[in-house]
This record gives structure tokens, sequence and C-alpha cells, in this order.
């Protein structure tokens, strides 16, 4: 069986085609997972982000609420001591 010198050219081609096809492809394949790396790290950065936002929130959060109960609990105080002023002066009135 010969071959003539048109169809081994034709064949070499063919095959030197074959695994251009397949280093290209390989190639595609490691620069898609590098794609996706990077889209991943990106993701996190922004979770990271959105969880720093939020953490703060809740830090002023709690600031306000507990300015607001210690302005609370200083004003019930308040009242309380004056009530209790108020009911010794009418126990010392009584008394006299």
């Amino acid at each position: 069986m010969k071959l003539s010198t048109t169809t081994t050219t034709a064949l070499s081609g063919l095959l030197l085609a074959c695994s251009m096809f397949a280093q290209t492809a390989g190639q595609e394949i490691k620069n898609a997972g590098h794609e996706s790396a990077e889209a991943a790290k990106s993701a996190g950065k922004g979770v990271a982000k959105g969880t720093e936002k939020a953490a703060d929130g809740t830090v002023k959060g709690a600031k306000k609420v507990g300015s607001a109960v210690k302005k609370g609990t200083k004003k019930g105080v308040n009242k309380v001591a004056a009530g209790a002023e108020k009911g010794a002066e009418a126990v010392e009135k009584k008394t006299k």
C-alpha cells in the first residue's frame, strides 16, 4: 500500500491541525479555570465588604440603644429620687 505524496501531506496537515486544536482547547480550559478563580476571589471580597458594613451598622445601632437606655435610666432614677424626696417631706410634715 503506497501512499502518494499528496495523501501523506494531507494526513500530516490533518494531524498537525488536530494537535494544535488540542493545545488550544487545553489552554482555553486553563484560562477558564483562572477566570473562575478570579471571579471567586471577587465574590469573596464583596461578601467580606458587606459583612464589614453589617457589623459596623450593628455597632452603631448598639451604641444608639445603649445611649437611649442610659438616658432613660437616668431619667427614671431622677423621678424616683424626686418622688422619694416628696414622700420624705410628707412624712416629715406629718411627724411635726
